[in-house]
């Protein structure tokens, strides 16, 4: 594998370039004055950043966007074999790495990198820890995968020993890291279109904790079945969280106000102490845990870090408030697995509301078909949800499933939830305005550009 010397700059070309890790990584290297180039479908936000400050952005992939002067391209397993810039870059026998692989060695630059990782809540979680870490002045690196609004996006660059990082399962992609500290934040069976089965991930999951030097330390999740088999062999010590006193940390007395934020006790080490958010939902208050006992591992003010993260409000896409549309509010959401829906949909449940209002977005077909079933449960916590198609993202639809079977599931369930589906976004509007009323709640969900729907409704 090549290997990246980052005190000797050179010219790194980046395939998805507007990708909200890629993005990341980029900015990284031009601040350590490599020369910057990369390639993706449309302009965004983050390409407009990285272009203001230096880095060279083509607009559509081709083979023409290679040349001799590029020493190192890095892609994604979003890329696929065919695409032009990928053959050009094999024709021209350019070196290449993934995403993973240079963020992993990248980590190696800091004596101590902290990688967040878990099928549900590494942005959330990775922003708690970014603010307790910003509290406490520790200087960190941060490359979090949403917009955090303390930090103006999503990646800071700081000077200190301290990298955090999300870490994701897909493709392995982070066992190419190098982490010293790692938290586990739950197991579940997604991303099917790679992973064979919940036994597969799990072994991805083991060998991700292994990673640990024997210095190093993991923090997981208690509650995860078979724990044992998870930590078994790995070199480190291990701290948990979860749900009751079997785990190091735990929470109770969980209670919410008005607008669905939780209070609770943190239970640790026999002492109590209240913890109040400003997220919602009961599966903030367990990402909030494995937070603090980071906090607590490295050493930072308990009181400091308690208030760092009861003040984090969240990050984009995230049960975000879009805003007033009359009387409805309008939520924007990202959960696109059954364990995401019944959390944000459980939460919602304690936001005021008349009628809570669901516009999905399934995302990926193979997604959809493997779990067809926990969409379907999940979503009748609603009172009305409304299906779009599925976002195909990477995918072809080669299992052969439209939203119209998540449609009859749904009403196969025979519950109250009214179950309607409908192929344009406009119909979708056209149908919110007509039916939604004074105080309904309607949440956009989806991990697709379902959120444009609300955004749309609002003018935005």
């Amino acid at each position: 594998m090549y290997q990246v010397d980052f005190n000797n700059p050179i010219h790194v070309h980046f395939m998805g370039i507007g990708g909200i890790s890629m993005s990341g990584l980029a900015e990284i290297l031009l601040s350590r004055d490599f020369f910057v180039s990369g390639s993706d479908m449309k302009k965004t936000p983050l390409t407009e950043h990285l272009e203001d400050i230096g880095a060279k952005i083509f607009y559509g992939q081709r083979e023409s966007n290679i040349t001799d002067e590029i020493d190192l391209m890095v892609y994604t397993a979003a890329i696929s074999p065919d695409n032009p810039e990928y053959k050009e870059v094999l024709r021209r026998n350019i070196p290449s790495i993934t995403r993973a692989e240079l963020l992993g060695q990248l980590m190696k630059n800091f004596a101590v990198p902290v990688a967040i990782s878990g099928t549900h809540g590494k942005t959330t979680t990775t922003s708690m820890v970014s603010e307790m870490m910003l509290a406490a002045d520790m200087d960190p690196t941060l490359s979090i995968g949403g917009i955090l609004h303390t930090i103006g996006g999503n990646l800071r660059i700081g000077r200190s020993d301290y990298f955090v990082t999300e870490a994701c399962e897909y493709t392995n992609s982070y066992l190419s890291f190098f982490p010293k500290v790692s938290i586990i934040l739950n197991i579940d069976a997604d991303h099917l279109d790679f992973f064979k089965d919940i036994n597969d991930i799990r072994d991805s999951f083991h060998r991700f904790a292994k990673l640990l030097p024997e210095d190093g330390m993991l923090i997981i999740n208690g509650d995860i079945d078979n724990l044992s088999e998870i930590t078994e062999g790995i070199a480190c010590k291990y701290i948990t969280f979860g749900r009751t006193d079997k785990s190091d940390y735990y929470p109770t007395d969980i209670s919410y106000d008005e607008f669905g934020h939780p209070t609770f006790m943190l239970n640790h080490d026999g002492k109590k102490e209240q913890v109040k958010l400003s997220v919602v939902g009961e599966h903030n208050v367990y990402n909030s845990c494995a937070a603090l006992a980071l906090a607590d591992y490295l050493n930072m003010d308990r009181a400091k870090a308690i208030e760092s993260v009861g003040a984090f409000t969240g990050t984009d896409r995230r049960f975000q408030k879009k805003g007033m549309l009359g009387d409805i509010t309008i939520i924007d959401d990202y959960a696109h697995h059954p364990t995401e829906i019944k959390a944000t949909l459980n939460a919602a449940r304690n936001y005021p509301h008349g009628k809570l209002w669901v516009v999905f977005q399934p995302h990926t077909y193979t997604r959809t078909k493997a779990l067809l079933d926990d969409f379907a449960k999940a979503l009748t916590i609603a009172d009305n949800v409304i299906l779009t198609d599925i976002y195909a993202a990477r995918e072809k639809n080669t299992v052969g499933i439209s939203s119209k079977d998540l449609k009859a599931r749904i009403d196969g369930l025979h519950t109250d939830t009214k179950c309607y589906y409908f192929p344009t976004f406009d119909e979708i509007e056209n149908f919110v305005l007509e039916n939604c009323t004074m105080n309904d709640l309607l949440i956009t969900m989806g991990a697709g550009d379902v959120v444009k729907i609300g955004e749309s409704l609002l003018g935005q």
